[in-house]
């Protein structure tokens, strides 16, 4: 479909979306993938090693997931804490199963060090769905604020809310995927009754830095890191990624608070937003997730450095 010319098949052109066209989306979602079996069960044989709770639960029709988060075992309040989150948008596959990755091969190398907070499937129903919304149609990463719309960001905050300022740095681990441009963008479009403006899909891993807060040298130590996995994105002829001005290289920025997006969530110092390219003739899926996990030992390992310099 050229989804330049082509209207989205759900709706009015120039007209948002109500009731009926959610429903209609709705009923055109199919489950593709378990998360009981990808992510819940990876999550309990990881309880024998770490601390693992329910902090929340999703119920859409007859479909029930538990919210599952990972703490370290031996949590210790002297520490900071250290937020990793994955799976806020489902379809973004690397995000959650690089999450569990990084718990799996490199958490117990932290222990002692900072409390680790990890979420790796914010969103189970959009993970078993391939999507980016949840089942209303409601992008979860644009609503970290008050009176949420979306269940899962509210879940999420519930469980984070009582550190405080406690979180020192919070990576949340994305995708930028070729189903951005061809159904997402459109639907978003759509459903807003906007029109749409085809984009570019960057090739490569990218990070989203704070506008309102940078931190180019903590944003760069994950280019780095993750250089040595998969390749970063260059900008576009523009000089932008996503249409945001490339501040450094595989660097761009947005006022993440002010968005709603996860990674504005807490008051933690460094915040990033992770963005790899598994569409890639250049990358596997396995490259993208130890990009992910490469990315969460870079950014504790800058955050711990800076707390002993």
């Amino acid at each position: 479909m050229d989804t330049a010319s082509t209207p989205y098949p759900i709706g009015t052109p120039g007209t948002p979306w109500g009731d009926q066209e959610r429903a209609e989306w709705l009923a055109a979602q199919t489950r593709h993938r378990s998360y009981e079996a990808d992510v819940f069960s990876v999550i309990q044989r990881l309880g024998e090693r770490f601390d693992v709770e329910e902090y929340g639960s999703l119920d859409y029709g007859s479909d029930h997931y538990p919210l599952m988060a990972i703490r370290s075992r031996g949590w210790r309040d002297d520490l900071p804490v250290v937020l990793v989150t994955g799976g806020v948008h489902g379809y973004e596959t690397s995000g959650v199963h690089g999450a569990l990755q990084f718990v799996d091969q490199h958490a117990a190398d932290y222990a002692g060090r900072v409390n680790l907070l990890v979420a790796p499937c914010v969103s189970p129903w959009a993970y078993e769905r391939i999507h980016r919304w949840n089942a209303n149609a409601i992008d979860p990463n644009r609503s970290f604020r008050e009176d949420s719309p979306a269940e899962e960001s509210a879940a999420l905050m519930g469980l984070v809310g009582p550190l405080g300022d406690r979180v020192i740095m919070h990576i949340d681990l994305h995708e930028t995927t070729d189903t951005d441009e061809t159904e997402f963008r459109p639907a978003l479009a759509a459903r807003d009754g906007e029109p749409f403006e085809p984009g570019e899909i960057p090739d490569g891993f990218y990070v989203v830095d704070d506008s309102e807060n940078p931190q180019p040298d903590f944003q760069q130590a994950v280019i780095n890191a993750v250089e040595a996995v998969t390749h970063i994105a260059p900008a576009d002829d523009s000089g932008k990624i996503i249409g945001s001005p490339v501040v450094a290289r595989g660097v761009i920025q947005y006022p993440l608070k002010q968005l709603g997006l996860c990674a504005g969530m807490t008051t933690a110092t460094y915040k990033t937003t992770t963005e790899v390219y598994p569409d890639s003739p250049r990358a596997t899926p396995e490259q993208c997730n130890a990009a992910q996990a490469a990315a969460v030992c870079a950014a504790i390992d800058y955050v711990l450095v800076q707390g002993a310099s």
